[in-house]
């Protein structure tokens, strides 16, 4: 049995029991979880173990692969370059990427890869993991191949490719590689426990994750030109690889980042706080205002759930996640449960990073325990 660390304000009374009952029953390994209310945090938890053996205890300073919480932190860099200038939503990729005009890609706009509808969801075959650690050609495949749909008219989530995508467009504009950049211009002036990939110096600290049940997808029964198929397997990968050198060394920015629920809080209560955090301006309430401009909304094409995206979020829809309430929010989580909220009309920032992986892509029985009841203290 371990205890409980952190504070917490009485009123969210239920919501560290809610924690502590996950942690006591196994049903939580390790997990930290955070809640930031107009910039004050008025939650910060954490507990568990940091390893299946139960003998590394997940203390204040863990931190582990939050898979694709990581697009968030991606989308707020690319943001940034919209707020200075150097990014516009509506220009074509092309004016900044010349290379991804190749096959019918000169009309895709940025705002298509922020909102996952440019048709490009993953790497076409043959692919396998050593090209996506390789960032000259991982992004040259992608900028080579056609889109699997008209881009514009779904979205097909970009599951591991995100972070190329977006994070070429950082480099070409700014001359930095998007780890580079999240490590100078959000990271590290926020004084944020967080990063794509790992340095080695940190690896100590990673808490280890338990993979999930399998997805309920039988994808021989979709058939290979099945857009779910191609993007689950361009280039298909497990849970385990999260604990290998490549990965941890490579910059995914859709996949790979280290963190813990109080540095992506950090991070990301620059949405909800109005674009400053820590008197450290990221944002302006124009570029805020664009991520809510909706971009699709219906079953997505790579995941065959009903997604709602506007510019770099998620935006909610009662049937795909009914414990986020309606209204100015938005949000997005990785895969196994992990979850960040942005609610702009509470100023409320809600964190959530563990490592046994729950079933499914976004959200978990866990997450949405948490979620709830958060929202049910603030009534």
């Amino acid at each position: 049995m371990t205890e409980i660390r952190g504070t917490h304000d009485a009123r969210f009374e239920t919501v560290r029991a809610a924690f502590a009952e996950n942690v006591a029953t196994g049903a939580e390994l390790g997990a930290s979880l955070v809640v930031d209310i107009d910039g004050e945090i008025v939650l910060d938890l954490w507990g568990g173990f940091r390893d299946q053996a139960r003998t590394a205890v997940w203390d204040e300073h863990t931190i582990t692969n939050v898979w694709s919480t990581t697009k968030t932190v991606t989308s707020l860099a690319a943001l940034m370059l919209v707020d200075r200038g150097d990014l516009d939503l509506y220009a074509p990729v092309a004016k900044y990427w010349p290379e991804f005009a190749a096959n019918g890609k000169d009309a895709i706009e940025v705002r298509h890869l922020l909102g996952h509808t440019s048709g490009v969801s993953a790497w076409e075959q043959p692919v396998v993991a050593e090209d996506v650690f390789d960032w000259e050609r991982s992004t040259a495949m992608l900028a080579a191949q056609a889109p699997w749909w008209e881009p514009g008219t779904a979205s097909g989530y970009h599951m591991l490719n995100f972070g190329h995508l977006i994070g070429e467009l950082v480099r070409r504009v700014t001359g930095k590689s998007l780890k580079r950049f999240v490590a100078e211009e959000i990271a590290g002036p926020l004084g944020a426990d967080f990063q794509i990939g790992a340095l080695e110096q940190d690896w100590g600290r990673i808490a280890e994750l338990v993979p999930p049940p399998p997805l309920d997808f039988d994808l021989e029964a979709l058939g290979p030109d099945s857009i779910i198929v191609r993007s689950l397997t361009g280039p298909a990968m497990t849970a385990e690889v999260a604990r290998t050198a490549a990965w941890r060394g490579a910059d995914i920015g859709g996949a790979n980042g280290h963190g813990n629920a109080r540095s992506v809080a950090r991070m990301l209560s620059a949405i909800t706080l109005g674009g400053t955090v820590g008197g450290h301006r990221l944002l302006g309430q124009d570029t805020i205002e664009a991520i809510f401009a909706e971009q699709a909304n219906g079953i997505d094409l790579a995941l065959g759930i009903p997604l709602r995206w506007g510019i770099g979020y998620a935006l909610p829809r009662p049937d795909l996640l009914p414990w986020i309430p309606e209204g100015k929010i938005c949000f997005w989580g990785g895969w196994g449960g992990s979850m960040i909220i942005m609610d702009l009309e509470r100023r409320l920032t809600i964190s959530y990073v563990m490592n046994r992986m729950a079933p499914g892509i976004i959200g978990s029985d866990r997450s949405g325990t948490y979620v709830d009841a958060v929202y049910h203290a603030l009534r």
